[in-house]
């Protein structure tokens, strides 16, 4: 029987963590994410739960404890945001290539500079071609969805790979939502017990974690990696489906809004699809022929599955809340038009940049974009790309 609460989205993830009691969490503090350890750490000193918590001394070490106690056998995770993501970027790449399942609950957090402490994706950003799983949640509910789910993807025979669970700084993990939680046991159930075939403490069965590998090796090992990637989809959906049967509730690689017939489609990630949804519901009222394609997971990346969800509309917005300086529009927008163009969908598509530093996103602002995708396309019009929504002039 669900369980009706009111919780932030920190709290939601540490009562997820809580339900799934894992072996080691090690974690530095860092805004906005440094409730989670500390929620985590009054569950175990109140005998709720007997995970080891390591207090370190920075973000690199805890991804380094969470990547030894994951190779001597452990459930691992820790808990980060912005500069202490960047921190532990050499650790994430080893958590990947020596394929451990550390799950990681990220607080996107902009990253320096200008010094900043709220939301943006440029952190997730730019860990995405760390080899990590990387999954986005729209609000409170679905950031704890997500962490019970993270583990069964991650440590699934066909995956073995980490896995990032991303929620939007201070819009979920601090404001407060209804939410459903699952019982204990029935989180037990469904994540199940960490039964490693290979680990470093396996006794009369001694491995190497982390050795040197000479350049005849690296490339078989990166392949590997990538093809893990790739099927961790399928891994992903059949999770979904799992979880829906449990909680009446499901994402898969992406959720679709109102977005079978449109003609124009957003196409976004985290808290702003909220935003989107409700200005497409007023727009629908007018009879304005718009939807919302909500992007759950950002790795793998569904290129394909998203060329068939939008090869139908005629026009899409892809929206980057994060900038990548590379002249030729956003992470998302580049990842979304290569895919189109190996699957020959010749729509038109504009790559906006919106909610930097936790800059507003408002109905407003969606209206916006919807009338010029529209008069665009009405008027054979081009529209200018890697526009900044909410810019001051």
């Amino acid at each position: 029987m669900a369980i009706k609460d009111r919780m932030s989205g920190n709290e939601a993830v540490s009562y997820a963590i809580r339900q799934i009691n894992p072996d080691v969490m090690p974690a530095f503090p860092i805004t906005p994410s440094t409730e989670i350890p500390q929620m985590v750490s009054n569950y175990i000193a109140n005998g709720e739960m007997d995970t080891e918590f390591i207090p370190v001394e920075s973000e690199h070490s805890s991804m380094s404890a969470a990547i030894g106690a994951q190779a001597a056998g452990a459930r691992s995770l820790t808990a980060t945001s912005s500069a202490g993501l960047a921190l532990m970027w050499e650790e994430l790449l080893l958590a990947a290539s020596n394929r451990m399942p550390v799950v990681l609950a990220l607080v996107n957090r902009t990253l320096s500079g200008p010094i900043n402490i709220n939301c943006d994706h440029s952190d997730g950003m730019g860990a995405r071609d760390t080899g990590w799983i990387q999954i986005y949640a729209e609000n409170n509910q679905e950031a704890y969805d997500n962490f019970i789910q993270a583990y069964p993807i991650a440590e699934h025979q066909d995956v073995h790979l980490p896995v990032m669970v991303c929620q939007d700084g201070f819009i979920t993990s601090h404001a407060v939502e209804n939410i459903e939680l699952l019982e204990d046991n029935v989180v037990k159930e469904f994540v199940g017990e960490y039964e490693p075939q290979e680990y470093l403490l396996n006794p009369g069965k001694p491995v190497a974690v982390g050795p040197y590998a000479a350049s005849n090796y690296v490339m078989e090992a990166k392949k590997n990696q990538a093809q893990a990637m790739e099927r961790a989809k399928a891994v992903i959906l059949e999770t979904a489906q799992n979880f829906r049967k449990i909680s009446g509730r499901g994402v898969g690689l992406f959720e679709e809004y109102r977005s079978a017939d449109a003609d124009y489609i957003m196409l976004i990630m985290g808290s702003a699809a909220g935003t989107a949804k409700q200005a497409v519901d007023d727009l629908r009222k007018q009879g304005k022929k718009v939807g919302v394609v909500k992007l759950r997971v950002f790795r793998p990346f569904p290129a394909e599955e998203l060329a068939e969800a939008l090869k139908h509309c005629k026009a899409a917005a892809i929206m980057d809340r994060c900038e990548s300086y590379n002249g030729n529009g956003g992470p998302l927008g580049c990842e979304v038009d290569a895919g189109l163009f190996r699957k020959k969908v010749m729509i038109r598509t504009v790559n906006y940049i919106y909610g930097l530093g936790g800059r507003d996103f408002t109905v407003q602002e969606v209206y916006a974009v919807f009338a010029e995708l529209e008069g665009a396309d009405r008027d054979g019009a081009e529209v200018p790309q890697f526009q900044y929504v909410g810019l001051r002039k």
